[in-house]
């Protein structure tokens, strides 16, 4: 099993995005979908010896379900394109995530679109630290890797209690703090896929580390 195997089950499922066809080839779902928690299982193992707070995350609790929620999305398709999945995994921070798919592939992290209160807690740190959160985010190494913090609504004025001129607005305006890093094809499927994602996760770590101290103090 590899990921051209994933690759191509995925697009065979997105050209017959149906419940007929799924119990048809589940066999084959479960071959690439255990094939993929393995993989993250022994990721996993690797990612604990870089990082000392690293949470054990199992495959099976990383990846994520193939199903849509049509509840809530009832016109999206009943399975996904993708095979998503979030290591280093606890209660009330962010996780590493890692998504798998045939129209886009990338590794993401921070907080996206946070509760009020893990918000306000960010932009406290913010507002008592800024410069620091500013100094990872401009590291040359990490702009490289991800470039600048995932676009998402912004406020158009200042949060409340913070002024307009503050000297961090621009981050403090914020709903999300996310950054994210593109893969291709070729990358995933190569040998040292492994070894690439540990060392993105190195280059994240402080970015995440910051935000996840900000929302448990």
């Amino acid at each position: 099993m590899s990921f051209c195997k994933l690759f191509g089950f995925l697009r065979d499922l997105n050209k017959n995005n149906h419940k007929e066809w799924m119990d048809e080839h589940r066999k084959e779902y479960y071959e690439v979908r255990d094939f993929y928690i393995e993989w993250l299982n022994q990721l996993d193992i690797k990612l604990a010896k870089v990082d000392p707070d690293y949470s054990p995350t199992t495959g099976k609790q990383a990846i994520n379900r193939i199903n849509n929620n049509l509840l809530f999305h009832p016109n999206k398709p009943v399975y996904k394109d993708h095979f998503g999945a979030g290591l280093d995994k606890e209660k009330g921070k962010g996780d590493f995530y890692i998504h798998i798919g045939i129209n886009e592939s990338f590794v993401a992290g921070g907080l996206y679109k946070p509760k009020k209160e893990m918000l306000d807690s960010i932009r406290a740190a913010i507002d008592y630290n800024g410069e620091k959160f500013k100094k990872i985010l401009n590291k040359k190494s990490f702009k490289n890797t991800f470039g600048e913090l995932m676009e998402d609504e912004k406020l158009k004025t200042s949060p409340k209690a913070y002024s307009k001129d503050h000297e961090h607005i621009d981050l403090l305006r914020n709903k999300s703090f996310a950054v994210m890093h593109s893969l291709t094809h070729k990358e995933i499927v190569n040998d040292d896929f492994q070894e690439q994602l540990i060392e993105i996760y190195k280059e994240m770590l402080p970015f995440r580390n910051y935000l996840n101290n900000a929302v448990t103090v």
